[in-house]
């Protein structure tokens, strides 16, 4: 067994001093050789290349990003973006709470959460496309 494993790393060997180039020198072979390393733009495809094409466009075209949170008072609530005049929302009332307090904004003055007391306003979003 030992003598198999010994002639597959000479076998290894051999191939390696005969890949060094007409200066003696070993060749490099290299996956990046040539166009060098493709970039995510390069890579993307379907609906991945979209979003970043969007992106690139303007500022977070399909919500993906959280939303910037805000002190959540009356008269600075919490934005939830929507395109319709109602929509659900939920709110984590404690910062290591695993229960989401889910209730209904609509359009117009700003609510509270039931539970916590935290202001909410419903914002018209329009689509990017």
């Amino acid at each position: 067994m030992s003598s198999r494993l010994l002639c597959g790393a000479g076998a290894v060997a051999t191939q390696a001093l005969s890949a060094r180039g007409p200066n003696r020198v070993a060749a490099v072979h290299s996956m990046a050789s040539g166009g060098g390393v493709p970039t995510d733009d390069d890579q993307a495809t379907g609906l991945e290349r979209e979003v970043m094409k969007a992106a690139r466009k303007g500022p977070d075209p399909y919500n993906i990003l959280a939303p910037k949170a805000a002190a959540g008072t009356k008269e600075d609530p919490n934005l939830v973006p929507s395109i319709t005049k109602k929509q659900i929302a939920g709110c984590i009332c404690k910062g290591d709470d695993s229960i989401v307090i889910l209730f209904w904004l609509h359009k117009g003055e700003p609510q509270r959460c039931p539970s916590c007391g935290t202001h909410y306003k419903l914002v018209l979003h329009q689509l990017a496309h």
